[in-house]
């Protein structure tokens, strides 16, 4: 009866990462108050260097005084005007000012996110993430629509090299401890 609960509590242990394991949370800029216009971070190039899948969390940390983020269509991202006519209304998705926001990547798709505070965007505050349905594999992911932005940078700098938390971390460490659960059941009969 105790080799059924402890394979069963190693199972369980097996099992328990993969839900956590599936989602990584992504600092965009990879640096505290990333979201600046004076933080030098290449936006372009930081979501190319990361591979985003479906429940992956963006995490925007910024001065609410100073700046904002919202979501917007591909069109108001190009443009960088949320005033525009493109018979959608302004083309807001979604509006954040908390100054840590944390924005669930649920589908599938492209997102396009920018500073809506005058000249930000402009200037280079803004992102676009491409998220793929399965498994990240790098480079901005595959499955989702094709991005057909690439802005340049504003300043010529380039993105941070800090990578976002890995999402195998928690499903090895499960598998060792399971395994070793395994076998010291094995050695005590």
């Amino acid at each position: 009866m105790a080799m059924q609960q402890l394979l069963a509590f190693a199972s369980l242990l097996l099992l328990w990462p993969a839900r956590r394991a599936s989602a990584a949370e992504y600092v965009v800029g990879d640096v505290g108050y990333g979201w600046d216009s004076g933080s030098g971070v290449n936006y372009a190039a930081w979501a190319r260097a990361h591979a985003f899948a479906v429940g992956d969390v963006l995490v925007f940390q910024y001065v609410s005084t100073q700046h904002n983020v919202y979501e917007v269509t591909e069109e108001v991202y190009r443009s960088c005007d949320t005033a525009g006519g493109d018979g959608d209304g302004d083309g807001v998705r979604a509006k954040y000012t908390s100054g840590y926001d944390r924005v669930v990547l649920a589908e599938a798709r492209g997102y396009w996110f920018i500073c809506d505070v005058p000249g930000h965007c402009q200037g280079g505050m803004r992102v676009a993430v491409n998220v793929s349905a399965g498994a990240a594999g790098g480079g901005g992911g595959s499955g989702g629509p094709p991005m057909t932005v690439n802005p340049p940078p504003p300043d010529g700098s380039a993105a941070s090299t800090t990578t976002a938390k890995g999402r195998l971390g928690w499903a090895w460490a499960a598998a060792c401890l399971a395994l070793g659960v395994l076998a010291l059941m094995n050695t005590s009969y």
